[in-house]
């Protein structure tokens, strides 16, 4: 089998490490990658958003399987291209990817599909939004309609702030046209938490649960960032909490997805907000989370390759997904300013000797130069662990990155401390 994985993220990078544990695969690529993942595949020198390129480069080098990592080659339609050429490609296509493209898009499905989550109205004119927030409950939440990479989305406290951030995204358009439209939701109040599923378009399989840290700083503080950190599973997700998400969420999803005649394939994330076991969307994704993956794949007993393959392929009727009985924990460690000015070029002296049992630590941000480990990005690495106890795991991860050149790095000391309040 020869396998072409998209993206050059640590989620790439742990795609990459669970599905080369198969041993029918004979070649793995990855386009764009990175420094870590060019360790177990051959990288190759093509952007994800570049979709005719890869088309042609799958098609030459006779590739059995593409998976796409990030969101932006799916909302370009990525899949339907290689579908249309006769090549097996994992993930949504590209009106499907709308759920995560376009958060108006999103919200409507969950309105008539009767899919709890917050009020919302949106809107592609400033002074009509300005208008509306005058009159609106405080604290709201802004987003960019189209995505941003997880930074297009504020808790606005003062009705100053909310109007400050309409401005950069509407008239300074700081995500260009992701920017244009606008959606404004209520708050909504509780307990974040990240809910995967994968599905052939008509069995769904239910990942295990994990929790993201979105903030950059401590105790959730700080501008959102695509994540620094995850742990799973998380125990916020009980098992009357999972039946509700079943029963409340996915159920209505999938019923919702047939009565539109929706052909959902590959992976859908749901970010959810959980108060008194009831569960709210924050927003749909349509790949895996980074840094969620980490944790989940590095848990996964099952063999990751087949779950792909077989989701791509139409086929996981029989399929079943095992799960280690561990905590997996994964810390980012990101590049100092980041996420407005990640500051790029520096070195991180002493990883290419780095080994710790239990530990794997995938790669982002990074290039390999003169035997040297070197920053390219905002996310750098992702330190992730595995423990019979969440504190296990947590205290093995900081002990990891304690051992790491982190001087031109920044990262979170508190990822999982809300697993272990809820644990205690």
């Amino acid at each position: 089998m020869k396998v072409l994985v998209i993206g050059s993220g640590g989620r790439e990078h742990a795609i990459c490490w669970s599905i080369s544990q198969n041993k029918s695969i004979e070649k793995l690529y990855c386009a764009p990658g990175n420094a870590g993942i060019s360790e177990i595949a051959e990288i190759v020198d093509i952007k994800s958003e570049n979709l005719t390129d890869l088309l042609y480069f799958a098609m030459d080098k006779k590739i059995d399987l593409t998976i796409v990592g990030p969101e932006k080659p799916l909302s370009l339609g990525v899949v339907d291209l290689f579908r249309k050429n006769g090549m097996l490609i994992f993930g949504p296509n590209q009106y499907c990817s709308q759920l995560e493209s376009s958060k108006e898009f999103s919200k409507l499905f969950m309105k008539r599909n009767n899919i709890p989550t917050a009020n919302f109205k949106s809107f592609t004119d400033f002074d009509s939004a300005r208008k509306y927030l005058e009159s609106n409950l405080l604290p709201v939440v802004v987003k960019a309609d189209g995505l941003a990479s997880g930074k297009g989305v504020k808790v606005c406290f003062s009705y100053d702030e909310a109007v400050e951030f309409l401005k950069f995204l509407m008239k300074d358009k700081i995500f260009s046209e992701s920017g244009e439209k606008v959606v404004i939701e209520d708050f909504l109040e509780g307990e974040e938490a990240s809910f995967f599923v994968f599905t052939d378009g008509k069995k769904i399989l239910l990942l295990d649960s994990s929790q993201d840290h979105k903030r950059l700083l401590n105790n959730d503080l700080g501008p959102n960032t695509g994540g620094m950190g995850a742990y799973s599973p998380a125990p916020i997700v009980d098992l009357q909490t999972k039946e509700n998400i079943v029963n409340e969420i996915i159920k209505p999803v999938f019923d919702g997805f047939k009565k539109d005649s929706i052909n959902y394939t590959g992976i859908l994330y749901i970010g959810l907000m959980i108060k008194d076991r009831k569960p709210k969307v924050v927003e749909f994704n349509c790949r895996f989370g980074d840094p969620e993956a980490q944790p989940l794949l590095y848990r996964l007993r099952s063999d990751a390759f087949e779950l792909f393959y077989r989701t791509a392929k139409k086929d996981l009727k029989n399929y079943k997904l095992e799960w280690k009985n561990t905590y997996s924990v994964t810390v980012v460690l990101a590049s100092k300013g980041y996420p407005s000015r990640p500051e790029i070029g520096g070195t991180i002296s002493n990883l290419a000797n780095f080994v710790e049992p239990g530990v794997k630590i995938f790669h982002a941000g990074t290039t390999l130069k003169d035997n040297a480990y070197h920053i390219s990005g905002g996310r750098i690495l992702g330190v992730t662990s595995q423990g019979k106890t969440l504190e296990d795991a947590i205290d093995l991860a900081y002990k990891a990155i304690s051992q790491i050149d982190t001087s031109n790095l920044i990262y979170r000391t508190d990822i999982g401390s809300k697993g272990l309040l809820k644990n205690s």
